[in-house]
């Protein structure tokens, strides 16, 4: 009665697991599940008026719904058929910059795609007004002085295009003596370079602050969920700060950031946006205009600029996808702890050689899930002597079983007093029980470096495996329970069983059936039922950790194969055991 119960009671706490899941995170992290303000200023509009909701938003960020997606391309069509533009054109960046204002308003990443099934490049900046708005610009504010402002008409050489080779000079001449010019120069990357002079021809001295700002709505953010920061962050005093959210920018208004800015912007899973300040320091903060609109700004001291002098500074600016080896790039040419932009935790030192490890795996195998697999062979060849010793211990267990088994038929009505003596023919035989789980313990690094890896890794977003596996970083798309798509609905994440997380039953199963029969029959029916509760669990995540974790399963119903036809009898023994076990059973 005692096993049944207890059997009963971790079936409940197993249900509870499964369907309490979200609801607990929605408790304890309710922010990363509400659906995100929608911006007055690209609010869209129905055929009948209606404006429209602002969808909930996705793991990887963007417009989700099909009416702001056209929104979205008729309002670009519409902004980038001014001639008011100066095209950009490099290896990592396209798009143009606006004259009015002289905004970096248009972007595009040229080595991302914006969908899996998509050839158009993911989109990094779009215009003011629209519905995934987000720009950069560096002006200048001051008294007793006309200054260029949002409005401002610049002028760029005929026929200027800006690209690695030709930087570009923007200028502005506000009439009363002083002359405005930004350059704009760009690498093969992402990285932006702004250089601000103010030129004072006039009679008298002038002050001017030079600032930088990127302007951003949050409808198009990603998840912001407990373990990957979307949102406000930066660097200061050499410290990388994933902090604050959205709704603490909105609930404060202005949010002043402590300490010298190394780096400060947004942050999407995949993509971010940061100004760097040049010299001399500058402060910086984080403000809610309203309507789901934010800013990030970085203020320089005010600069007075004498009769005949002028005044530059430099700011750098990086828009574009967060790869690793790019980001790592900055930070040795001297962007401080830039390549800790990466949301990777606190396990980083451990995550990031296996991420390299992946890497060049892929550069061997051209074929990211492939890549998984060897990594898998890898963690498995390297822990091999370590199953040996798991498989010692297991014969070990087999052997002082038949003393168990009498030290329970003569203490069956007194428990602790079992528990004392099984304690003490484990020490008398020297057997440890936990050393079978060592294997185990040794690989949860590897699995959880390797979820962090396909959760935050722009490197492992729409990579392909074979079939119908086309994206590696996302959860398996053919549901069991819509008939791989036949049947036009979701199935809620727990029950989205995929052929993926079946294939991990199966081999659990399999697995499980390998091992000898445990003494207690409740803890041996939680080992028949584990394999397709972790089915259940394991559904939701990403296809390329199911894979690592079928093809580890595989390999250890290999490894134990091989280890049974070293040890015939302990092999033999478990058979008996098994069929002793379907005996009582019927």
């Amino acid at each position: 009665m005692t096993n049944q119960r207890n059997l009963i009671i971790w079936i409940l706490l197993t249900v509870v697991l499964l369907f309490g899941w979200e609801a607990g995170m929605r408790h304890f992290y309710p922010n990363a599940y509400k659906a995100k303000p929608k911006p007055a200023v690209s609010a869209p509009a129905t055929p009948g008026g209606e404006p429209v909701q602002a969808a909930k938003p996705t793991r990887e960020g963007g417009l989700s719904s099909d009416s702001d997606k056209a929104i979205e391309a008729q309002d670009l069509k519409t902004a980038l058929a001014s001639p008011s533009r100066v095209p950009v054109a490099a290896p990592g960046l396209s798009g143009s910059i606006n004259l009015a204002g002289a905004l970096i308003d248009d972007l595009v990443a040229n080595r991302h795609t914006a969908a899996v099934d998509s050839k158009d490049p993911a989109r990094i900046y779009s215009p003011s007004g629209t519905p995934a708005q987000q720009f950069a610009q560096v002006g200048w504010v001051g008294q007793n002085i006309a200054l260029p402002g949002a409005d401002t008409l610049w002028t760029a050489p005929a026929g200027a295009k800006l690209t690695p080779e030709t930087p570009v000079t923007l200028t502005w001449d506000n009439g009363q003596g002083q002359t405005f010019a930004i350059t704009y120069a760009i690498d093969k990357d992402y990285m932006l370079t702004a250089t601000q002079t103010v030129r004072n021809a006039g009679t008298a001295p002038v002050s001017v602050t030079p600032f930088a700002q990127i302007n951003r709505t949050d409808r198009t953010a990603s998840l912001d969920s407990w373990n990957i920061h979307s949102g406000p962050f930066g660097a200061f005093d050499g410290s990388v700060k994933f902090d604050p959210n959205y709704k603490n920018v909105r609930e404060a208004g202005q949010l002043q950031n402590e300490g010298k800015a190394d780096w400060v912007g947004f942050t999407d899973v995949y993509w971010m946006s940061a100004l760097i300040p040049g010299t001399p320091p500058a402060s910086s903060d984080f403000r809610s205009l309203g309507n789901g609109i934010y800013r990030a700004d970085v203020i320089y001291k005010a600069a007075s600029v004498a009769p005949g002098q002028q005044a530059a500074l430099t700011t750098r600016l990086f828009a574009g996808a967060k790869e690793s080896l790019v980001l790592d790039a900055y930070e040795k040419a001297g962007i401080t702890n830039f390549g800790h932009a990466i949301d990777w935790g606190w396990f980083f030192w451990f995550e990031k050689p296996i991420f390299w490890l992946l890497r060049s795996l892929f550069h061997f195998a051209g074929n990211f899930g492939v890549a998984i697999i060897l990594l898998t062979l890898i963690v498995r060849g390297i822990m091999f002597p370590v199953a040996q010793r798991q498989f010692a211990s297991m014969a070990a267990m087999k052997a002082i079983q038949p003393k168990m088994k009498a030290l329970q038929e003569r203490y069956k009505d007194d428990k602790q007093k079992i528990q004392e003596e099984t304690m003490k023919l484990y020490k008398s035989e020297g057997v440890n029980p936990l050393a079978g789980c060592l294997p185990i313990f040794l690989q949860i690094p590897v699995f959880f470096a390797l979820y962090k890896v396909l959760m935050v890794s722009i490197e492992m977003r729409h990579q392909p495996f074979i079939l119908w596996i086309k994206d590696l970083s996302a959860p398996d798309p053919l549901h069991i329970l819509n008939l791989f798509g036949l049947l036009h609905f979701t199935p809620p994440a727990f029950l989205g069983i995929g052929v993926l997380a079946l294939l991990l039953g199966i081999t659990m199963y399999f697995q499980f059936k390998l091992n000898p029969a445990q003494m207690d029959p409740a803890q041996q029916q939680i080992f028949a039922i584990m394999p397709w509760m972790m089915m259940f669990i394991m559904a939701p995540f990403a296809a390329g950790l199911l894979i690592y974790w079928i093809t580890s399963n595989i390999l250890t119903i290999a490894q134990q194969k091989f280890l049974y036809s070293r040890h015939p009898a302990l092999g033999t023994q478990t058979d008996k055991e098994a069929d002793d076990a379907k005996r009582a059973k019927h």
